[in-house]
């Protein structure tokens, strides 16, 4: 009875300290394995890295993985984490309160974010700073006056961002906020006769007015070393879409927001200000381009274009130091939200739209012989990877290859709630 007795006593106490040990570990400690599963439609497998509530995952063309490849950041309510690309165990590296997530450097194990005064408005005032992903020590960088930084140049030495130098209107202010557990943005408004408009319907008519109102704007560097702000270009054009080359330094691209129908959207200019540059001019009533993205050799700008808009569809691609041009063409079932190019600049995936809920690869298949100083047609071949037939696009899958090209890490909601999740590619 007694051996009995110590026996019970002795698996109640490591229960208890085990319960201690998993309580005590520390938000830092990795989490266990993964969910995986193989999808029902595609075969491939998926991972879902975290479905926390409040999860985010970076926008499509901003880098989450390490130079090295091995870490994938986000962010929960409870601050940042990383994501093995291995095993896609995750760990808390900083246990804080985060405005905004922002990028890896590209040369560093550091990620960047924002932190902001709980009473300022969001496009306020804010602080930049950077966490080594290994120690989680932290270093400001800057305070800023406002906007937010979008992008890091390839040496890892400037910061750029932009922001509002006057505020627009307050109705206008009001719009696009997220919702901070679903990272939906939400539009609302009524038309002509009087009736609720849809959620697209309601952000065009939001980014019309927003258009309409020329709020000034200033877009600026910052230094990594110094925190230094120094002014690269002021307008009345709603400056937006921020994204260094991934190998100059010194080049810079962004676009003129607004109704895409309404705007020259594409540009380049160098961080002191000169060599202001369009990238796509229009030659067609109605025609649109954006979505813009760096190409994998650093000097190729891809772009969605649409002649007219809603019509022909083709992913469109201009090397900054060749001239070289291609337009794929786009079939119904290809339309994506966003487009990336593999590592090895061999494919693209897309994340689907509602005319085809997918995450897919898209490998380009040249139809003509290439022609010097004419654009190179051709066309994409699909392999579809993950079925988002459940999804609701009004969160945007954003999905990025890891270094290695093995696997596409999107977010979707396809299980009823936002999750971030990884398809091993074939």
């Amino acid at each position: 009875m007694k051996h009995r007795f110590a026996r019970a006593w002795q698996r109640l106490v490591s229960s208890v300290a085990a319960f201690v040990f998993a309580t005590s570990a520390g938000p830092c400690a990795a989490q266990a394995e993964p969910a995986s599963w193989k999808d029902r439609s595609t075969g491939q497998r998926i991972v879902r890295v975290d479905d926390t509530p409040g999860n985010y995952a970076l926008y499509f063309n901003y880098s989450p993985f390490t130079p090295q490849g091995d870490l994938m950041i986000y962010l929960t309510p409870e601050g940042i984490r990383v994501a093995d690309t291995k095993t896609w165990r995750t760990r808390l590296v900083l246990p804080a309160r985060v405005d905004r997530l922002l990028f890896t450097g590209p040369r560093t194990r550091a990620a960047y974010y924002t932190t902001r005064d709980p009473a300022v408005e969001e496009g306020g005032p804010f602080t930049v700073w950077s966490v080594d992903l290994d120690s989680g020590r932290t270093r400001k960088i800057a305070d800023l006056p406002g906007g937010r930084i979008q992008t890091i140049n390839a040496d890892e030495t400037l910061l750029a961002g932009a922001y509002e130098t006057s505020p627009p209107p307050p109705e206008i202010a009001r719009q696009g906020k997220r919702d901070p557990l679903t990272g939906s943005p939400s539009y609302a408004g009524v038309g002509p006769d009087g009736k609720p408009l849809s959620f697209a319907a309601a952000k065009g008519q939001w980014m019309a007015a927003r258009l309409a109102a020329r709020v000034p704007m200033e877009m600026y560097s910052v230094s990594v070393r110094t925190g230094e702000r120094k002014a690269i270009h002021r307008a009345t054009d709603w400056l937006n879409h921020l994204l260094f080359s991934p190998s100059d330094p010194t080049l810079l691209m962004f676009c003129h927001e607004g109704p895409w129908h309404e705007v020259d959207r594409i540009w380049t200019i160098r961080t002191d200000g000169t060599q202001l540059t369009k990238i796509h001019t229009r030659t067609m009533a109605g025609e649109i381009a954006g979505h813009e993205f760096w190409g994998s050799d650093g000097s190729t700008v891809w772009y969605d274009l649409q002649m007219p808009r809603g019509s022909t569809t083709w992913l469109a691609g201009r090397n900054l130091a060749t001239g070289e041009q291609w337009r794929y063409e786009v079939a119904r079932d290809q339309a994506s939200y966003h487009f990336s190019q593999s590592p090895d600049g061999r494919q693209f995936s897309g994340d689907g739209g509602n005319a085809g809920k997918w995450i897919s690869l898209l490998k380009p298949v040249v139809r003509e012989k290439p022609v010097p100083g004419l654009i190179t047609p051709g066309r994409l071949e699909t392999v579809r990877v993950a079925d988002l037939s459940l999804h609701d696009y009004t969160l945007e899958p954003n999905q990025h290859f890891t270094p290695d090209g093995k696997w596409l890490v999107y977010r979707a909601n396809v299980e009823g709630r936002p999750a971030i999740y990884a398809v091993e590619l074939p």
